[in-house]
């Protein structure tokens, strides 16, 4: 992808809007006033926050460019700020390690936008090119792994890509007297465009857990989850699937929505470890999340 002709400002890059070839405009402005009309566009000329994708400033005479982009800044809605710290566990040349709270997104997406790991690491450390090479749900808390140079991620993105991570999660969810433990859940998880949640079925299975018992305390347990893929949602599925879902999921076993203010009752799930060998520098790499999950 090419890359943005704005740099990242507080902690976000610029918007893009792709001119299709068929539009009826004679110049890029006109086409934005009638496509979308919610933006001033009058104040992002006069800003000099409208750029073409070259880094060229646009004006109301700059022709059209059918099948190009155009580069502004958007400001995003106000958001309820999530109340929790991100805690930084490693910080060393392009690599940033840190301990993800509930309910803070990851990446900056739909009504999380500042709110999210990345534009507020991006602020608070002013490190404008800092970006997730793996995900976790907005829900999931802890340990996640940044890279803040560019020539950084694709090395380490590989790694999860190749399965070359060793992910350890846990988790509290109910608990049933006729499962055995240790087993391994295979499913096939289908997660559909647009829909909160997956759906997994027995043929042909694409996903796989192994699932360890680490305690009971009366009708909860803690449960240690070994992920050999990274499926969407693959955790809360598995451990619904064997009829003990994860205390605090609002997806599985059925959807419930939640107030965006609504901090209590947090998913009882947590990325504890990730273990690697370091693509750029060959060391051992453990790191461990301080959190601790509650019953």
């Amino acid at each position: 992808m090419r890359a943005a002709p704005l740099p990242v400002r507080d902690g976000l890059g610029p918007d893009r809007i792709r001119m299709p070839a068929d539009a009826d405009a004679t110049t890029i402005v006109e086409f934005l006033q009638a496509g979308h009309p919610e933006e001033d566009w009058a104040a992002h000329m006069g800003a000099g926050e409208l750029v073409d994708e070259h880094g060229r400033r646009v004006d109301a005479c700059t022709p059209y460019q059918p099948t190009r982009f155009v580069y502004f800044y958007r400001d995003p809605p106000p958001e309820v700020p999530v109340p929790f710290p991100v805690r930084v566990l490693h910080r060393e040349d392009g690599l940033v390690v840190v301990d993800k709270p509930h309910f803070l997104a990851t990446i900056p997406r739909g009504a999380h936008i500042r709110e999210s790991v990345v534009v507020r690491l991006r602020r608070e450390l002013e490190l404008p090119h800092l970006v997730p090479v793996h995900r976790l749900d907005r829900m999931t808390a802890g340990v996640l792994l940044c890279t803040t140079d560019p020539a950084w991620r694709r090395p380490y993105q590989e790694l999860f890509e190749r399965q070359r991570v060793r992910k350890v999660y846990e988790a509290v969810a109910g608990y049933r007297s006729d499962l055995s433990f240790p087993q391994v859940v295979r499913t096939r998880i289908v997660k559909r465009h647009g829909e909160p949640t997956a759906e997994q079925f027995a043929d042909e299975p694409n996903s796989e857990t192994r699932i360890e018992l680490v305690e009971r305390r009366g009708e909860l347990a803690r449960y240690r989850l070994f992920p050999r893929t990274g499926r969407t949602h693959q955790l809360r599925l598995h451990l619904a699937s064997l009829g003990v879902p994860i205390v605090g999921d609002n997806f599985y076993p059925w959807f419930r929505r939640r107030a965006a203010d609504d901090f209590t009752d947090p998913l009882r799930l947590l990325a504890r470890s990730l273990e690697f060998t370091d693509p750029i520098s060959e060391v051992e790499r453990r790191f461990v999340s301080g959190r601790e999950l509650e019953f």
